[in-house]
């Protein structure tokens, strides 16, 4: 392992097989001992609502269940996502951990919905006008962690206060939630396996903006990365091969716009995975679409009011590329890659990219070859530290990719 990379690790929690969601979050524990075992720095879950192979809904019940099972590894959310909930609860849920495990507990947050339409009604209401208050949310929880916070000029406090606090981070794929991070002093985590931005010029300009906090005063960045990792690059990419037919389906931790929320105009939630379809943004003026393709001008016409309501919540789920009923990669070539590529460290599986988003992002290969395109990345990025997540469709054989990536020499 080259001891200039930090390595850390990304769990989506995934429900895979014909394993059982007790089972899922087992290995969750399973997978957190082995890291802490295996040298890795952290260990972080994923939130995501009423999605199919997904198996966690409550970042911070999971982390404090793995926490009395795991001694040092730092545990963290990735994300919550802060436009469904009260600052001050957030404040607590994670002081509570910090306070439980001192000096182990990352706050990260995110912008996305983390399920369909429907789902995120039903959990919080209006989404997007949540999405447009998020920078008041992030500056409540932000004093709330630094108690300074007052609700109508009165004092109010997130309790427990524990001796050291959750350190913030902000998960994001674009240069609004870069924004965020820099204005706030927060770490930053780059999506690079879910997004098509400039990584290095996102990074860039979250460490130009940066502005020091009372909890971080200098910029500090990871890049979360798709990995798969086996002892020879055709059992690696067997598995690449895979899977799409897990069903694995996530959510960015940010809806992927292009656009300022509450300007109105039009705010893009389409994952970057998602493929061949056409964006739809969706306005903060309820029942605003606009149904043309990604790269085109947003077009928008009013609906009548009776089909306002259900309009809003179609243009929503399809925003989200989730389909109920179908898998990853629906309607689109998978498998391993030709002989062309079959020796890059890097591919692609499933379609190329389109104007709609990317194909996802795997680096696959061997623990040299890994390693070796992991520095190629952090030299790229001026970043020293990745967040791991590996989406392969057997419990054991990810196990075996962790492993492999930080003990092999």
């Amino acid at each position: 392992m080259n001891n200039q990379l930090k390595l850390s690790v990304l769990d989506l929690v995934p429900h895979l097989g014909e394993s059982s969601f007790e089972e899922a979050l087992q290995q969750a524990v399973t997978l957190a001992q082995h890291a802490e075992a295996w040298g890795y720095g952290r260990y972080w879950v994923a939130e995501h609502h009423d999605l199919e192979h997904l198996s966690c809904a409550s970042p911070e019940i999971l982390l404090s269940h793995i926490g009395a099972r795991t001694t040092s590894i730092r545990l963290g959310s990735g994300a919550v996502l802060l436009p469904h909930y009260s600052p001050l609860k957030v404040a607590e849920n994670f002081r509570m951990l910090a306070a439980l495990y001192p000096g182990r507990i990352d706050l990260g947050i995110g912008r996305a919905p983390g399920g369909s339409a429907h789902t995120s009604m039903a959990l919080s209401g209006n989404f997007l006008g949540h999405v447009a208050d998020l920078p008041q949310r992030i500056r409540s929880l932000t004093e709330l962690l630094e108690d300074r916070y007052r609700y109508e000029d009165v004092p109010v406090a997130a309790k427990p206060v524990p001796a050291t606090q959750p350190v913030m981070w902000m998960l994001g794929t674009n240069t609004k939630g870069v924004g965020y991070a820099s204005e706030f002093g927060m770490g930053y985590v780059f999506g690079q396996f879910m997004s098509d931005a400039d990584g290095a010029e996102i990074l860039r300009s979250y460490k130009e903006g940066f502005q020091p906090s009372a909890h971080l005063q200098e910029p500090r960045a990871m890049v979360a990365v798709s990995v798969v990792c086996a002892m020879t690059q055709e059992e690696a990419e067997k598995l690449a091969a895979d899977i799409p037919q897990t069903g694995q389906r996530t959510v960015a931790a940010e809806p992927m716009d292009k656009t300022t929320v509450g300007q109105d105009q039009s705010l893009d939630l389409v994952p970057k995975e998602q493929e061949g379809v056409h964006r739809v943004g969706v306005s903060r003026s309820v029942g605003r679409r606009d149904t043309t393709p990604a790269g085109d001008g947003y077009s928008q016409r009013e609906p009548s009011e009776e089909t306002r309501g259900s309009q809003v919540a179609s243009d929503v789920s399809r925003s989200n590329g989730i389909k109920d009923t179908t898998s990853v990669g629906d309607g689109h070539s998978q498998g391993v890659p030709d002989e062309g590529t079959r020796d890059s460290k890097e591919v692609s599986i499933g379609s190329t990219s389109t104007s709609a988003g990317p194909s996802k992002k795997l680096i696959v290969g061997t623990p040299a070859s890994v390693r070796s395109r992991l520095q190629e990345l952090a030299e790229q990025y001026g970043c020293d530290e990745f967040l791991i997540v590996t989406p392969v469709s057997d419990y054991q054989a990810r196990l075996e990719s962790y492993r492999l990536l930080m003990e092999q020499e």
